[in-house]
């Protein structure tokens, strides 16, 4: 067991008496579907007004301030846990929703391509996603598509290959989720790694009677980062040596942990970073010319717009990184490769990436929260009243509380992301000095972003 970690699961016996349960995650994703499912009719059938329509509102307002400002930091996967997207698949896969029937998963067995065992297709799926997000962001029908491709596509993945192969190497949304977790609060981690390898039957991986094999195709036993665990908790459920931890943990803990650092993750952290700023530019900004090219006003304007967004995200971004990463490498005289430092270095960018985020989010809440209230009694904007909320005005909550704390999210990130940069330095410098050394290009790299960031919000 590392030390500073408080295992949730001995701490409050009536947590571990729910997670065991079969019937917990089934509801709570039956209801999150039933969400899912309201949000795709509303965007399908209501009003093609964004500010009025259930669909904008709620899913890229408040489900999208829940997660990015809530679930994330504090709870990594959680919002993986109760994901209505996987359920469809999942559950004609195993032909039940609740309880275990049958002891095989149906489906036609494909094997996934080794060469997409990776994030990569997720990278290119969240870029996809936010490249035409100006339209998605504010057209209830595009919102609406978008949502049942991603359910469609969860099917058709389950009835070619078993388990979440969907969640593990496709969904955009579950990408970010799983490289922001690095930061989280929470882990689930095997309690004693010896005990998972002397332990023949490997239940958590093969199941039981009751119970299935990890449906996101990871061994409790080697767990060593959230990346890539959804907190589906069938470990939990199948482990007959009670060897599963929920764990209470410091913040950033996954970031020092150099098993698992690939360049597809690290691109993921540039792709991040570099859309919070460019949404930051684009919705929040002063140009309206930018936004109108990235509403797709004309064809030729949204071909320059969506060229110099991907250019900024695939090559400046990653590009002027890799110059601060290789002076990092120079100056803490490391003995690793470039490509190497390039990588280990990416991961300081994540608390940065996560608060910038955060920083955007908090600027949709404040401004546009006060819609969920009339768009809660009128969902499609039929004219209903559903519960007397329908005529409360639009009114910005404390827009100079919200700039405050957007700069104090930020900041605190960039001095997050500084010391991370050191502490990954240090990993391979041969002195405390010399890492310091290494920490300067990539905190000049940072502070650049951040004083972006600034000027974006503060003008």
């Amino acid at each position: 067991m590392q030390q500073n970690r408080l295992d949730l699961l001995t701490a409050i016996p009536l947590l571990k008496a729910l997670l065991k349960s079969r019937l917990f995650q089934p509801i709570l994703m039956l209801v999150t579907l039933s969400f899912f499912v309201f949000a795709i009719l509303t965007g399908l059938f209501g009003t093609p007004a964004g500010a009025k329509n259930f669909s904008i509102i709620y899913i890229w307002i408040v489900w999208w301030a829940v997660l990015i400002i809530v679930l994330v930091p504090f709870f990594g996967r959680l919002w993986c846990t109760v994901c209505p997207i996987p359920g469809p698949g999942e559950w004609l896969q195993r032909r039940s929703i609740i309880y275990k029937r049958f002891p095989k998963l149906m489906s036609l067995r494909r094997r996934w391509p080794r060469r997409f065992k990776n994030i990569w297709l997720q990278n290119f799926g969240f870029l996809g996603v936010a490249l035409f997000s100006a339209i998605i962001l504010t057209r209830p029908s595009v919102t609406a598509w978008v949502l049942l491709s991603f359910l469609l596509l969860g099917v058709i993945l389950s009835i070619f290959y078993e388990n979440r192969v969907f969640c593990r190497y496709v969904c955009p949304v579950g990408g970010f989720i799983g490289l922001y977790s690095l930061t989280s609060t929470v882990e689930l981690r095997a309690k004693d790694a010896q005990v998972c390898k002397d332990h023949a039957t490997k239940d958590c991986v093969a199941g039981t009677a009751t119970s299935y094999g990890c449906p996101w195709l990871v061994f409790p036993g080697n767990l060593e980062r959230n990346t890539y665990c959804g907190l589906c908790t069938e470990c939990l459920k199948s482990c007959p040596k009670d060897n599963i931890a929920l764990n209470l943990r410091p913040f950033g803990s996954d970031l020092l942990v150099a098993k698992g650092r690939s360049l597809d993750e690290a691109y993921k952290a540039f792709i991040m970073l570099a859309c919070a700023l460019l949404y930051s530019a684009v919705l929040l900004g002063p140009w309206g010319w930018l936004k109108g090219w990235a509403n797709m006003d004309t064809w030729g304007q949204w071909a320059i717009y969506a060229a110099g967004f991907l250019s900024v995200n695939l090559l400046v971004v990653p590009g002027l990184f890799w110059l601060a990463a290789g002076a990092a490498r120079k100056l803490a005289r490391l003995e690793i490769s470039p490509q190497q430092a390039f990588v280990d270095y990416a991961y300081a960018l994540v608390p940065m990436g996560l608060m910038g985020w955060i920083a955007f989010s908090l600027a949709f809440v404040f401004v546009n929260g006060s819609y969920a209230l009339p768009v809660l009694s009128d969902p499609f904007g039929w004219g209903w009243n559903l519960f007397g909320t329908k005529d409360i005005p639009w009114t910005p909550f404390l827009p100079d509380l919200a700039v405050a704390l957007q700069v104090a999210v930020l900041l605190v990130g960039l001095a997050f992301s500084i010391t991370t940069a050191f502490r990954l330095g240090r990993q391979h410098a041969k002195s405390d000095a010399l890492a310091w050394c290494g920490t300067l290009p990539v905190a000049a790299f940072l502070s650049a972003v951040t004083f972006v960031f600034l000027k974006l919000y503060l003008g």
